[in-house]
């Protein structure tokens, strides 16, 4: 399996910051996040994982254009809360987390798999 990189690159040289790096870091934010019940796969990354292709990470997909970086999660929102409003608030709390510790501005992308009802 190969890892993916973005690179920064200036006159002193360059940074090289691994796809598996920003998805802990997003990870790392949206568990923090009160309104997020959970990552979830989706079964497209479960069947990639099958066919011998790199596993994302649950719930967490990076990707690397040019000069970007895209970042697609799959949440489960917990049940009573407005779906809008968590999404964008995970927007911003990822950019924020992701832009701070790396210095990468990416866009975030929300997919909402389904709704956690409390036990």
């Amino acid at each position: 399996m190969t890892e993916t990189y973005f690179t920064i690159t200036d006159e002193k040289g360059s940074i090289n910051i691994s796809d598996d790096v920003i998805a802990a870091i997003t990870r790392n934010a949206l568990s923090e996040m009160d309104g997020i019940a959970a990552l979830s796969n989706t079964a497209g990354g479960e069947l990639s994982e099958l066919i011998g292709k790199k596993p994302a990470a649950k719930g967490v997909r990076v990707s690397f254009d040019e000069n970007a970086v895209s970042i697609d999660v799959t949440v489960m929102v917990r049940y009573g809360m407005s779906i809008t409003e968590i999404c964008k608030k995970a927007q911003d709390t990822v950019a924020v987390a992701v832009d701070s510790i790396t210095g990468v501005k990416p866009q975030v992308n929300v997919r909402v798999a389904g709704i956690s009802f409390e036990k």
